[in-house]
């Protein structure tokens, strides 16, 4: 049986490696204290010979079988994606994880996932020696990357530095993946509701996704921008994936800040970048500025641009959206500008097939709202498994379907509207609510630095609905007054759409993928009362 070898990460750098050994294919990004910006650059060169000191490091230092698993905890580094070219011609199983993540659920991750190593930056050490390490004993080995804190490694023989580890002239290790099919690695999903399950993504998933580039409207001449967590699918899978199976020179920040944004994209000259739901409204908030449209940018590749303010996005900052719908584990629809209706995340690729799903397992009428489906035209679903449980895999991988968990319609065009997370969603008074709707009222009130509005069922509440809570992080925590900003609210929205509180915040709590997590906003909600005012229904 033949395989496409480029669906592996490792055959594709080796293949770029020979062909364009100095192209500058990667250019990281950090923003200084003083506002400066470093820069440390990746060719195919590098990222090839760097992935084979990896490589030979975890065969023959760490004794990695192919199969085995080291977790992955770091923001946005160059040594990332080494650690990702070394796991895959090792053949290992890298599980990446969100290097803000601690205590129980840094436990739980690395232990569910049977890692037998770590790579992590120096930031995120104090988090695995804060009672997690001692509960890990299948953990052998910790390599360290120095970002200059001028940390010292434990006295523990596990430990060492990652320039250490890779100190080697690597020349006879082979590329042990050659099966597209075999595990690449373990993402774990959001967890936004409890703790998140681990997708076992094989290496065909992040080569599949890296051939979508023409698809989702990247050109060679495309200078691509993330400053999304590569520990989520969004970053690493379409972003990194397309940038290095297309060739392009693509930039990454450390890290995503709203209001360096527009400086990035200005300064390396990129054209495009992506944005999650999350983020949006978060860059809609920031004060107008009269060179707001003077960018690069020819498109925002958008997972959830609420339809309330797609145009007044696009038109601010001189921009056209591309709307487009996917999770990590599979499935996938786009709306290329000038295509698709305003608020639509677009249609299958010609490959694929959507379809939106009753209760009871029935085709819904156009604009009826059901789950979202997927499968390939050829009647093949997608390949993914959620490691160690059979269960929840079966579920989402039912009767010939792709079964997502999301909520959505169709119009008679056959345009996919997504509409919320099934389980989600605020029903108040009869109506739903459009989060979105309120969301974009509220940060356009001047004290406003980020919103996220969502629904809490109270005992007060009819049965099926929910109170509307609007978490807001405030500009001038001293000057915010909860009762003007309800008042800019009942001025412009109807009265089933206003919230029932205003919860303010220091931080909106959100996952690597910039979604905002909502089950701590609850518990801030019911342990922190000094945070929440009730507003006055009339």
């Amino acid at each position: 049986m033949t395989h496409d070898l480029d669906l592996i990460l490792a055959h594709m750098i080796s293949r770029r490696a020979a062909e364009t050994p100095h192209l500058d294919v990667l250019t990281f990004v950090e923003i200084l204290p003083d506002g400066s910006f470093a820069e440390e650059v990746r060719t195919y060169g590098q990222l090839w010979a760097n992935g084979l000191r990896m490589a030979e490091a975890l065969i023959e230092e760490s004794g990695m079988n192919e199969g085995d698993k080291f977790a992955l905890i770091m923001q946005n580094h160059p040594e990332f994606i080494d650690a990702m070219v070394g796991s895959s011609i090792a053949n290992t199983v890298f599980v990446p994880i969100d290097p803000r993540t601690k205590g129980a659920l840094l436990r739980y991750m690395i232990d569910y996932a049977e890692c037998r190593g770590v790579v992590c930056a120096d930031y995120a050490l104090a988090h695995l020696l804060d009672g997690v390490l001692a509960e890990l004993p299948r953990i052998e080995w910790v390599w360290v990357i120095d970002t200059g804190l001028g940390l010292k490694l434990p006295e523990d023989r596990r430990f060492r530095w990652w320039r250490q580890a890779l100190d080697r002239t690597a020349g006879h290790v082979v590329i042990r993946a050659n099966n597209p099919a075999e595990p690449m690695q373990m993402l774990y999903t959001s967890g936004t509701t409890g703790n998140p399950k681990a997708i076992l993504a094989p290496h065909a998933r992040f080569g599949g996704v890296a051939q979508i580039g023409q698809l989702i409207g990247l050109t060679p001449a495309d200078r691509p921008y993330t400053g999304l967590s590569l520990t989520h699918a969004n970053a690493q899978l379409v972003t990194l994936g397309c940038t290095l199976k297309m060739g392009l020179r693509t930039v990454i920040s450390r890290k995503f800040t709203k209001s360096r944004l527009w400086d990035i994209t200005r300064r390396y000259g990129c054209t495009v970048f992506n944005l999650l739901g999350g983020m949006t409204m978060a860059i809609y908030s920031e004060p107008e500025r009269p060179d707001d449209a003077d960018n690069p940018v020819r498109y925002v590749l958008s997972a959830g641009m609420p339809a309330v303010i797609w145009e007044k996005f696009e038109t601010r900052f001189g921009l056209q959206v591309f709307e487009f719908y996917g999770l990590a584990e599979g499935g996938l629809t786009f709306n290329p500008p000038g295509h698709g209706p305003v608020g639509s995340v677009g249609k299958p690729p010609p490959n694929m097939l959507c379809t939106i799903r009753d209760d009871a397992d029935q085709e819904c009428p156009d604009g009826e709202p059901g789950e979202i489906c997927f499968r390939f035209v050829d009647g093949s679903l997608p390949a993914f498994s959620y490691f160690k449980n059979a269960e929840a895999t079966g579920e989402r991988l039912r009767d010939g379907w792709f079964r997502t968990g999301d909520i959505g319609r169709k119009d008679a065009e056959g345009w996919l509207y997504f509409e919320y997370r099934k389980g989600g969603g605020i029903r108040r008074n009869g109506d739903f609510v459009t989060a979105a709707t309120v969301e974009k009222v509220i940060a356009e009130y001047p004290l406003i630095d980020d919103v996220f509005v969502y629904g809490l069922a109270l005992p007060t509440n009819t049965p099926g609905e929910k109170e509307i809570v609007a978490a807001v992080r405030t500009a001038d925590a001293a000057g915010f007054d909860p009762k003007d900003l309800m008042r800019h609210c009942k001025g412009q929205l109807p009265a089933n759409f206003l919230p029932g509180f205003i919860q303010v915040v220091p931080e909106i709590p959100k996952t690597a993928s910039e979604k905002p997590q909502e089950r701590f906003l609850v518990e801030a909600f019911h342990n922190n009362p000094e945070q929440v005012h009730r507003m006055a229904a009339d």
